[in-house]
């Protein structure tokens, strides 16, 4: 797997504000954005193109589209604020979704949806998800996508922590890249990234009112 972070100035601004306890939920949605689409402008850049004549006001010229978009599939909840600056750089990719709540006591995902498409073989598959923690709601998203044939993934993850970046090394499945705008050391005692950001859920929408219990 390459990890890629991305060094600019503009995805340091981004996620300053992003870190900054005194952001509010609307100042922080709109860093998420910006460096959401900065990310995935960053992830694209080794999608395969095609080329075709285009008419300019003038002559023809050689036009370039995406010969095969890719797929975004968010992790839900806080995957949700990014695919709106997904779709603003490829407006023509298809969106997937996977819902993953954390437990609290044990820090593993429970899952409690799933949309996809049956067949993802040689389907680029961009997994967002603004955290990179542990690593174990990404593993279990991954393996969702190869249970479907995906062989093409990569990850776009805001800040990612260590431990969770070694996690995806070390499990052997077919992840092409990890972009990310920061790898930060560790993890507290109750699995939260260290410095990290706290909980993007909660800065993007509030608490979370679900009942794991009942999934």
């Amino acid at each position: 797997m390459e990890t890629k972070v991305v060094n600019h100035p503009l995805v340091a601004s981004r996620l300053t504000i992003m870190r900054d306890k005194n952001s509010d939920n609307a100042a922080f949605r709109a860093a998420l954005a910006d460096l959401g689409a900065m990310l995935v402008y960053e992830a694209a850049g080794e999608l395969e193109l095609e080329s075709f004549e285009v008419d300019t006001p003038v002559q023809q010229a050689a036009g370039f589209r995406l010969r095969k978009p890719p797929i975004i599939v968010p992790v839900i909840r806080a995957g949700l604020g990014m695919i709106d600056p997904a779709l603003s750089m490829i407006p023509d990719a298809q969106v997937g979704f996977i819902g993953l709540a954390r437990d609290e006591e044990t820090h593993e995902p429970v899952p409690y949806l799933e949309a996809l498409p049956d067949d993802l073989s040689g389907q680029p598959v961009f997994l967002v998800d603004p955290m990179l923690a542990t690593g174990g709601s990404l593993l279990h998203a991954i393996r969702l996508l190869v249970e479907r044939g995906a062989d093409n993934i990569t990850c776009v993850c805001m800040v990612s922590a260590q431990p969770g970046v070694d996690a995806l090394v070390e499990s052997g499945l077919p992840i092409k890249r990890l972009i990310t705008a920061t790898i930060d050391p560790g993890l507290n005692e109750d699995a939260y990234i260290v410095p990290g950001l706290g909980d993007a859920g909660d800065r993007l929408y509030g608490p979370r009112n679900i009942d794991l219990g009942a999934l």
